[in-house]
């Protein structure tokens, strides 16, 4: 199945730029002043005093389908840091990216590992490994949740660069 989907990204992202160029939905405001870090998957940068911008190219995903899956599982999960999809990036270079707004949040503490794990497991994911999680009753599995995507702030976890995958055997019943 993930196969397919692999084979289907490449018309999913035409069909995404299409849609994006039709609906006024091109995000060409990035400002490399603003950059902030960047991962495998994304590059942020600030928006605001508020809010971060982050570019996505859904790299760790076989789908957009499954990426736009992610952005819905971590907004139900963690609405204090929800996701607002305000547009796509196009470049020469790299394609496309989806362009999402989050919340910007300051931390003021590390972050225990073991304090992601323990409110995990309280509520219903089990550690597989490392900081990778799975809720076997939801079919959703959760991962790379280290100290620098889960941050610490007045004692309160927030969650802000998660990657959700679905079991669609489970998930979708």
């Amino acid at each position: 199945m993930a196969e397919r989907k692999h084979q289907n990204k490449a018309q999913e992202t035409e069909q995404i730029i299409a849609f994006a160029q039709r609906n006024d939905w091109i995000y060409n405001t990035v400002d490399e002043k603003d950059f902030v870090s960047s991962g495998a998957e994304q590059k942020v940068y600030i928006k605001s005093k508020r809010h971060v911008v982050k570019l996505n190219d859904a790299i760790y995903y076989a789908s957009w389908e499954d990426y736009f899956h992610n952005l819905l599982l971590h907004n139900f999960f963690f609405s204090d840091t929800a996701y607002k999809l305000i547009g796509f990036h196009l470049t020469e270079e790299s394609g496309c990216y989806a362009v999402v707004q989050q919340p910007f949040v300051e931390a003021d503490d590390m972050t225990e590992l073991n304090d992601v794990k323990d409110f995990l497991t309280a509520n219903g994911f089990q550690n597989t490994r490392n900081h990778d999680y799975y809720h076997s009753e939801l079919g959703i599995i959760l991962e790379d949740l280290h100290d620098e995507n889960v941050l610490t702030k007045q004692g309160v976890l927030y969650f802000i660069d998660t990657v959700f995958y679905v079991k669609p055997e489970i998930f979708w019943k």
